[in-house]
């Protein structure tokens, strides 16, 4: 369970992200798409981190940190009719179709979602606007495609490690 403690620092244009025991908000960066989600409990599947090159890709960075719920338990704020996807498949090892879901005024990516796991959603730890939930509750559980790590970046600690996919 998360602690109580909430910590909204200025990130992002939005002001009003807000967090409970059990749901949260993750908000673009420009404020124009915003949803709840559940950050324990039903609906909730876990989180990890992916080395993979289509997650450094889409990110822009060397990992992604990402939890999973229940497409179910998605609740939209607002931003519905503001977002954009886009598909395929020529990158991702499976062959599945991997879509990604962006703000479209700020590019914020928001979730992924594949046909390999449908009814999951893929989202992103830093489009949580509590900070607080990225050291308790959205903290990794396990790294994936640990193979694909650049060298100058260590293993999160007491997390396991996976060659691949973890599940």
């Amino acid at each position: 369970m998360a602690s109580t403690k909430q910590h909204f620092p200025l990130a992002g244009v939005a002001r009003d992200g807000w967090s409970n025991e059990v749901e949260a908000t993750a908000t673009c960066l420009c404020g124009q798409t915003q949803v709840s989600f559940p950050h324990t409990g039903e609906g909730f599947v876990g989180t990890f981190v992916c080395h993979c090159a289509d997650c450094r890709k889409v990110t822009a960075s060397m990992f992604a940190s990402n939890f999973t719920i229940k497409d179910t338990h998605l609740k939209w704020i607002r931003g519905k009719d503001n977002v954009k996807e886009y598909t395929q498949s020529k990158t991702i090892g499976t062959h599945n179709n991997m879509t990604n879901v962006f703000c479209n005024n700020c590019g914020g990516l928001m979730w992924r979602y594949s046909s390999g796991f449908p009814g999951l959603l893929f989202m992103r730890i830093g489009s949580v606007d509590d900070f607080n939930l990225h050291e308790t509750s959205l903290r990794p559980q396990v790294e994936q495609f640990v193979e694909n790590r650049v060298a100058w970046l260590v293993p999160i600690k007491d997390v396991p490690q996976a060659n691949g996919m973890s599940v």
